[in-house]
């Protein structure tokens, strides 16, 4: 610890220091939350930047054509299309909304069109959806068919229901492969979508762009205004479609291919990208930050901030200084949630860091604060940033002001995440484990499996991770401490709530902190589909890009490797039943998920890194009306858990 408070303020005017508690005090509709004052070492740089866009890309197999039925005389309405079958077993689904009395008539090539259930070898009722908010369609199964163009043609009687969606399964060696150009989703700037296809021919995987015959854009505005747009082909060969939101909300971009493989077989393709676009708030005040070292020896780097303020926000920066040669020298990582600051002197955030770590680094001032970025909460969408903010400080030479040698710190919890406020370690009374739900769910765990628990409601609802995670907070305020058994997007939730806030968490005991089932940890491509769904027939709990590949990437290039270390995690996917046939858990997701899959969650994107990985199982899927049994009610593995669980 420093032996003599320090408090500099030099080119920029003396700030007093407040208390940990005041500095990292958040206040929602749930009550006052305590943020974690972030930090870890240099060696972590890579794993908090912001992840390449590209790396979150859709990689579709399937189509989801927008379908618009025309009115005819005596009240009745058609729609009809020209599509490829790809291949001669092939699946689609009609989704006409629930209660449609839609009709599907299909044409072979060089066939009359006729009664879809004359030519298909089974014919069901299914839905797709995330949680609670479900779709109604019908199934489709072709065998031994040709392949080629086929005639669609959907009729209504009624004419009541006008708007719905083909969904047609592909072959799985040609994808569509579409994501953002970046990540600027904010009013007034230019967002970018880049697309071509992956075609795999003779054990290679080639990205092309040559064979497309029509590419397009659907944009779907927060009003409900939809506008078609052509792509364009760029310097890169790829096909880009831009736009420039002027309002906030949530956005649909649905991109449209139609080609032809290298083996001259056509195909139609579509990803649908979900974004929530975000006003901007706040912005830098100043060319450069302060330092200031309190009683403690905690360093505060104070940002000048101005804006509209939000009530907290993410932000991030690397830590750099000088060595005694003068060269620059990396000294860590800092960050968190973080409060704006107001008084008289202006407005502020803090990023909060013991003084070990520039002891560690043999650093000592001129400080700078590199790749630093502020960015919206729920949305992780950055709002200001900076790549190199000097940092006014007087030449203080820290290794001197410690009591131990930098070679004999240890990195413990209290350099990672800061002094806990005193009101958090005394909160509730008892211990407690806590199973949690997840998106647009009630709840799931038969909890007589688990002892000593209590069970988590927020039914049928959509939050983001950090509001989820509040509530969590909020309900387990109740006891001392908690662990928690989480489902689906609860054990994402969970993990933000331990890696950012203060909770019982903190206070848990022995065993497994979190442990999730189903959990997509690097989002799933239903997130989107279903926000272009919803945008027609207006229904569900809407929209939720923390749970798209894009919005989760973007979470994750927060969460700490420490953080995500307390996490015991578990997949599982459908029952394999032989090899000719098409396994699955949930018809329609079939179509759009990469197997193995639990009809939500793919085995691929539920995994998470420096996390504890409990297994995969098969013969289970993510909820209940699916094929095989729900994941969470494997009574052998609640066992398990409750047994292990820390409380």
């Amino acid at each position: 610890m420093l032996k003599t408070p320090l408090a500099i303020g030099v080119g920029l005017g003396l700030l007093l220091i407040q208390s940990a508690s005041a500095q990292t005090a958040i206040s929602s509709d749930t009550g006052i939350l305590h943020a974690k004052q972030l930090a870890g070492p240099a060696t972590e740089f890579a794993e908090l930047a912001p992840a390449k866009t590209i790396d979150a890309a859709i990689y579709s197999k399937s189509a989801l054509i927008p379908v618009v039925l025309s009115e005819e005389k005596g009240g009745a309405a058609t729609w009809q299309s020209t599509f490829p079958i790809e291949e001669s077993n092939a699946r689609l689904v009609l989704l006409g909304g629930e209660n449609s009395d839609w009709q599907l008539e299909l044409g072979a090539p060089g066939t009359p069109i006729q009664r879809a259930a004359n030519l298909v070898s089974e014919q069901r009722r299914t839905d797709l959806g995330l949680g609670n908010e479900r779709f109604d369609g019908e199934l489709f199964t072709l065998q031994d068919v040709a392949e080629g163009d086929w005639q669609f043609r959907i009729r209504s009687n009624s004419g009541l229901q006008k708007q719905g969606f083909l969904l047609l399964e592909g072959d799985s060696d040609t994808q569509l492969v579409s994501y953002l150009a970046d990540r600027n989703l904010r009013v007034g700037e230019t967002i970018e979508v880049k697309s071509s296809i992956s075609e795999r021919s003779e054990e290679q995987v080639l990205l092309r762009s040559e064979g497309i015959s029509e590419a397009r854009a659907l944009l779907r505005a927060p009003d409900g205004n939809s506008s078609e747009h052509a792509l364009a082909l760029d310097a890169s060969g790829q096909y880009s479609f831009s736009f420039s939101p002027q309002v906030a909300g949530d956005y649909t971009v649905q991109i449209m291919v139609r080609g032809t493989t290298l083996a001259h077989d056509a195909y139609v393709r579509t990803a649908e990208h979900a974004l929530s676009v975000v006003a901007d708030s706040i912005d830098l005040a100043d060319s450069q930050s302060r330092l200031e070292v309190d009683a403690s020896g905690r360093l505060n780097f104070s940002i000048p901030v101005d804006g509209q303020f939000e009530s907290h926000y993410r932000a991030f920066a690397q830590v750099w200084g000088k060595n005694a040669a003068g060269h620059d020298v990396a000294v860590a990582w800092v960050g968190g949630m973080v409060p704006v600051q107001q008084n008289r002197s202006g407005s502020r955030i803090d990023l909060a860091l013991d003084a070990r770590w520039v002891a560690m680094a043999g650093a000592q001032a001129p400080f700078s604060l590199r790749e630093l970025r502020i960015e919206e909460p729920n949305h992780f969408v950055t709002l200001a940033s900076a790549k190199n903010l000097p940092v006014s400080s007087a030449d203080i030479d820290f290794a001197k002001q410690l009591e131990s040698k930098p070679s004999d710190i240890v990195i413990d919890d209290s350099m990672r995440t800061g002094p806990r406020p005193a009101e958090e370690a005394s909160r509730g009374v008892g211990q407690r484990l806590l199973l949690v739900h997840g998106y647009c769910s009630g709840n799931v765990w038969p909890s007589s499996q688990f002892s000593n628990a209590s069970v988590f409601s927020d039914n049928n609802k959509n939050r983001s991770h950090d509001q989820f995670a509040r509530l969590i907070q909020s309900f387990g305020a109740t006891w001392n401490s908690f662990g928690v058994v989480a489902h689906s997007q609860g054990g994402a939730a969970s993990l933000h709530l331990y890696n950012y806030y203060w909770s019982g968490l903190d206070n848990a005991g022995a065993g497994r902190l979190i442990q999730s089932v189903g959990t997509p940890y690097q989002g799933t491509n239903l997130a989107g589909l279903l926000a272009a769904i919803g945008g027609i027939f207006g229904v569900g709990c809407g929209t939720n890009t923390d749970l798209t590949y894009s919005g989760a990437s973007a979470w994750l290039a927060g969460i700490s490797s420490s953080s995500r270390a307390k996490v015991n995690y578990y997949t599982t996917s459908f029952r394999n039943t032989n090899w000719w046939t098409n396994d699955y858990c949930q018809f329609a997701a079939d179509l759009v998920l990469s197997d193995p899959e639990d009809g939500t969650t793919e085995q691929a994107k539920g995994q998470l890194s420096s996390a504890v990985n409990r297994g995969h199982v098969t013969g289970q899927c993510h909820t209940t009306n699916m094929r095989d049994p729900a994941q969470y009610l494997d009574s052998s593995r609640n066992a398990t858990m409750s047994t292990n669980a820390a409380r």
